[in-house]
């Protein structure tokens, strides 16, 4: 029994341990709402597995990206270290931060692929009802 309490309190303090306080100061989103056909001919890229296309929207642009046919993810090309005032590029399935090299999976929420960076990309909802993308907050 005593084992038992005794990890319990070890497992509650090392989960409090976390440090988010970074992640609060992250930009989360801004206002969206786009809806367009993916049979569009300035889509067509995005109508192929891994392919993509960039669409008006967002902060500085919005990348959709095809990730197998059937899922799509979208996300704002405004470098999340508030600190560019170019967008994101998009190469290799990252997207590309050209004034501080940070890169961003496309794969993985938006997740920051090295040391330093901790803000994710912004990500906005996609949901499609057959030809109809709709790209909209979560």
């Amino acid at each position: 029994m005593f084992r038992k309490i005794a990890c319990s309190l070890l497992f509650c303090t090392i989960i409090s341990c976390s440090d988010t306080t970074n992640l609060a100061n992250c930009i989360r989103s801004f206002n969206v709402s786009v809806v367009t056909d993916i049979n569009n001919p300035s889509l067509i890229n995005a109508q192929t597995p891994g392919g993509f296309a960039e669409l008006a929207g967002g902060n500085k642009g919005i990348l959709l990206f095809n990730k197998n046919g059937t899922d799509f993810v979208a996300f704002d090309r405004f470098c999340p270290s508030n600190d560019c005032t170019s967008p994101m590029t998009f190469e290799n399935r990252l997207l590309k931060c050209t004034c501080d090299e940070g890169t961003y999976s496309v794969d993985f929420g938006g997740a920051p692929q090295k040391d330093g960076f901790d803000c994710p990309a912004i990500e906005y909802r996609v949901t499609k009802n057959g030809s109809t993308i709709q790209i909209s907050n979560f």
